[in-house]
């Protein structure tokens, strides 16, 4: 269960952006997200071969050094042309951050027809009681689109100005935060914890 004074679950991340996404949606049930950081906790090392591994291996570095119940994600994108990459290598692709990222893939999909460039974002939040923890929670959100030939939108981060969504006729990066919130792959993989974490009594 969480911390019994203070209702609180570690996040296995430094991001600002995921503790007020994930503490907007548990706050109500009296539960408070904080990142790692604040108990001075590094950065798991990510060696597993999948965004479940990877996952767990930060849920429990978190746990396991704060004492705390954690939650952790691991996330990217994956396109079909690519043969599923650069999945769980996505925030180090090109090892020279998101522009960089986004030029790379451009130039790997040149040429690629349209109907071809198919891609998803993918999204695994875990969460785990203690670091021993034998059945942790895993969830998983996806974010279906393609991937444009250039640049469209300056919001987001990531992949999104390159990631369209033929839906709504608009780049990820085109979307305000407050609707990306709604339908992103971690939106509703956090959804799902969320629910999960009802059933089993944790919420």
């Amino acid at each position: 269960m969480t911390d019994k004074a203070n209702n609180k679950i570690v996040l296995a991340s430094s991001n600002t952006g995921k503790v007020r996404e994930i503490n907007k949606l548990l706050s109500d049930h009296g539960i408070t997200v904080v990142p790692q950081t604040e108990y001075g906790v590094s950065d798991a090392i990510e060696d597993g071969l999948s965004f479940v591994e990877n996952a767990i291996k930060k849920a429990r570095h978190a746990a396991k050094h704060t004492g705390l119940p954690a939650i952790a994600d691991d996330s990217g994108i994956e396109v079909d042309a690519l043969n599923h990459a650069p999945g769980i290598y996505s925030a180090r692709y090109s090892g020279e951050g998101d522009e960089k990222n986004n030029e790379k893939m451009l130039q790997e999909l040149d040429g690629v027809a349209e109907e071809n460039r198919a891609a998803r974002y993918q999204c695994v939040m875990v969460f785990m009681r203690d670091a021993e923890d034998p059945t942790p929670v895993i969830t998983q959100g996806t974010f279906e689109g393609r991937i444009l030939t250039e640049a469209k939108g300056d919001g987001g981060f990531g992949y999104d100005p390159i990631f369209w969504l033929e839906d709504r006729q608009c780049s990820a990066a085109e979307l305000s935060l407050e609707e990306k919130n709604k339908i992103s792959h971690r939106a509703k993989a956090l959804n799902a914890l969320v629910k999960e974490l009802g059933r089993i009594g944790v919420l």
